[in-house]
C-alpha cells in the first residue's frame, strides 16, 4: 500500500481557490519510515529525514506566519482502524490560504520538502478552519 504523502494538483487547486479571509489551521498526522527513502540512497532513519525538515523548513514556516498551535502525542487508536498509528500530531496555523500557497512554492521550502518526502511513509494534512470552542459536542462557539 502507497501511503499519502504529497496533494494531488487537483486537490491542491481546489485548497487554493477557496480563498477565503483568515486563518487557516492545517491538521497533521504523519507516520515515519523507519529508514528514509531518499533518492540518492543516503542513509538517514525516516525521525531524522522529518527532523531536517523541520529545521531546514522552519525558518519559511515562521517569516510567512506560520505558528503550531497544538500538539499531542499519539497514545491510542480508540475509533478507527487498530492498524494506524502517528508519529507527529499537530495543527499548524497559517494567517492565509496564500501564506501557505507561498510557502511551498518558496525555494528553500522546496528543498527542505525532499526530506519529508524521504520521511513520511503515511500521513493526513486536513485544512480546517478555525472556530471558537462551544461547549459541548458539535457546538460551535
Amino acid at each position: 500500500m502507497t501511503g499519502h504523502i504529497d496533494p494531488t494538483r487537483e486537490i491542491f487547486a481546489q485548497f487554493r481557490d477557496n480563498d477565503r479571509p483568515g486563518p487557516i489551521h492545517m491538521l497533521n498526522l504523519v507516520r515515519l519510515r523507519a529508514a528514509a527513502a531518499y533518492p540518492d540512497g543516503r542513509a538517514a532513519t525516516g525521525a531524522e529525514a522529518y527532523a531536517a525538515y523541520g529545521r531546514d523548513s522552519g525558518p519559511v514556516f515562521r517569516r510567512l506566519g506560520g505558528k503550531i498551535v497544538w500538539q499531542g502525542g499519539f497514545e491510542l487508536m480508540l475509533i478507527g482502524p487498530q492498524s494506524e498509528r502517528w508519529d507527529h500530531c499537530f495543527i499548524a496555523e497559517y494567517p492565509s490560504v496564500g501564506a501557505f500557497v507561498e510557502m511551498v512554492r518558496d525555494p528553500v521550502y522546496r528543498e527542505a520538502v525532499k526530506h519529508r518526502q524521504a520521511a513520511v511513509e503515511d500521513s493526513r494534512l486536513i485544512r480546517l478552519q478555525p472556530r471558537a470552542p462551544g461547549q459541548g459536542f458539535g457546538e460551535a462557539g
